[in-house]
């Protein structure tokens, strides 16, 4: 197992008064600190330094984290935010851990050495476990946990998480008989080929179903325009029973007043 080397980080108090936004174009990211009976106290971290520190302990090491001139704390960084298009860092959670409780977090696998069966019979490394969860003292906690592959020198030789040389003080959360790495079989030019072969006639099956669900959809255009068209006809025909009334003709005005007819006198 590789120990944890010491990575310092300072931190300043932050005031809630100034604006998140504000800090960041100062280079600065807002952070907090939290932890098992410890008050959570916001604070402020130099963007370069956090960067640095983050890239060497990531979510499973320990920084000691100075607050201030005061004495560093042993923390992990819980949870970090970043924004999705730019990727600039704009919160950190720090939890501050106690030395004498017991912490379970992955450990990152290191392998090393060669294998026989990779170098001399071309075989591929299949890793199928590149994490491992744990739980250990703090003082305890290794950086990394080492995976010699040297003895995988066939095909039919595994490595499993009972095989790795880990302390009696450190708590495994996993079976022991789960299967860390292995060598497999280089492939044959008959499987190539088969897999070529496959590919090809996969792209084929997409071309084809492609070119039907075109044909389809043009089908469906010229069904929806006759079904309108048909439609539109049966809606002008008029419904059997109904008679047609005849459209009543308009009133034509006069542009000049009728002359009274005359009255007939009697003849005496």
């Amino acid at each position: 197992m590789t120990p944890v080397g010491a990575i310092n980080l300072t931190a300043q108090p932050r005031n809630l008064k100034k604006k998140p936004k504000t800090l960041r174009e100062e280079g600065l990211i807002p952070a907090v600190i939290y932890g098992d009976k410890v008050k959570s106290q916001s604070l402020k971290v130099n963007q370069y330094n956090f960067i640095q520190a983050y890239k060497k302990a990531g979510l499973s090491h320990f920084i000691d984290l100075a607050i201030d001139k005061s004495t560093p704390v042993k923390v992990l960084i819980h949870e970090v935010q970043k924004e999705p298009l730019t990727g600039n860092y704009l919160h950190v959670d720090f939890y501050q851990i106690r030395m004498d409780k017991e912490i379970t977090t992955e450990i990152p696998l290191k392998f090393t050495g060669q294998s026989k069966a990779v170098k001399e019979e071309e075989g591929i490394l299949i890793k199928n476990i590149t994490e491992l969860k744990i739980t250990c003292l703090p003082k305890d906690l290794p950086a990394s946990i080492e995976v010699d592959i040297s003895p995988l020198e066939t095909f039919e030789d595994d490595i499993h998480i009972k095989d790795l040389k880990i302390g009696k003080e450190i708590k495994v959360e996993a079976d022991l008989e789960e299967v860390v790495v292995t060598v497999t079989p280089p492939r044959s030019e008959e499987e190539l080929e088969a897999l070529e072969e496959e590919a090809e006639t996969d792209v084929d099956e997409v071309e084809v179903i492609s070119e039907k669900k075109e044909e389809e959809e043009g089908e469906e255009g010229k069904e929806d325009e006759e079904k309108e068209g048909k439609e539109g006809e049966e809606a002008a025909k008029p419904t059997p029973g109904e008679e047609k009334k005849p459209i009543p003709e308009t009133d034509q005005p006069t542009s000049s007043k009728e002359a009274p007819k005359a009255k007939e006198g009697k003849k005496k």
